[in-house]
């Protein structure tokens, strides 16, 4: 983080992504000082203010003034025209560009900017909003290996972070951990159902539901054990686990989630226009 700590970094809108990097800046040790944001309420502007302690605007122009680190963090449809807004504003500075907007290609932010523009293009997903965040960045031919170990340090500020020179497999990461989250809470409302279903109350379910999905999670993570190797050391022969692993499989829960990924990331390329 040393290289963010000196930089001043702008937010082109303050929803709950922005609020999330924010934080995680701040954090990380990046004075509050040198981070500013935009955004259109005013309601929005107040609570990043009080809570995060940062300087606010209300027009765009004014958070990308001066900024070294301009990150766009707008619903895709507005982009194109917020960045042609606020470009002649960052002429000067000549910042790095990072961009939040799902399904907008690198051409068409380099188009609204300039083809010298530095550009890196991420895909993040929700749980950055506590810091557990899983990102994938990509960067246009502008952009130095100095921008992408700064966009990087980004998003590691919030969770983890992986790059990819191929801008095609951000599609991929939209199915996978973009819409990843919404998969999982679908498993742990299904799951704390389940639990209702064979006679716990409700509120010791979804306790022991979400703490198994948690401490699961958290186990793949520091042990570095492959998943099925995992699943083995708890399912015995003729048990318990065994035989709830062959409803599942049955249910066709493996393919659901090949289908669901599959599905989500044609969806993210029609979005896109490819």
């Amino acid at each position: 983080m040393t290289d963010l700590r000196t930089r001043r970094v702008g937010f082109v809108g303050g929803g709950a992504m922005a609020e999330a990097l924010c934080g995680g800046l701040v954090a990380a040790g990046v004075p509050a000082g040198q981070i500013r944001a935009a955004d259109p309420d005013a309601q929005r502007r107040r609570l990043l203010a009080e809570r995060l302690g940062i300087e606010v605007f209300a027009e765009n122009r004014d958070a990308v003034t001066a900024s070294d680190v301009v990150v766009i963090a707008l619903k895709p449809s507005v982009v194109p025209r917020a960045l042609t807004e606020v470009r002649d504003a960052a002429a000067k500075a000549q910042p790095l560009w990072i961009s939040l907007a799902a399904g907008v290609r690198l051409s068409a932010l380099s188009a609204a900017l300039s083809d010298d523009a530095r550009i890196v293009r991420a895909m993040s997903n929700t749980p950055a909003q506590v810091r557990c965040g899983a990102t994938a960045i990509c960067g246009n031919e502008r952009a130095s290996s100095d921008d992408l170990a700064l966009a990087r340090a980004l998003f590691e500020s919030v969770g983890v972070c992986w790059q990819t020179a191929d801008e095609a497999l951000l599609d991929a990461v939209t199915g996978l951990s973009g819409s990843g989250p919404a998969y999982v809470f679908v498993f742990l409302e299904a799951l704390t159902d389940a639990g209702v279903r064979v006679g716990l109350p409700r509120d010791a379910a979804s306790l022991l539901a979400r703490q198994t999905v948690l401490g699961a999670a958290r186990l793949v993570e520091a042990t570095g054990r492959h998943p099925a190797e995992l699943k083995d050391q708890v399912t015995s022969p003729g048990g318990t686990t065994i035989a709830g692993l062959e409803r599942l499989e049955a249910g066709g829960l493996r393919a659901a989630l090949y289908e669901a990924v599959a599905a989500a990331t044609r969806r993210s390329r029609e979005l896109a226009g490819s």
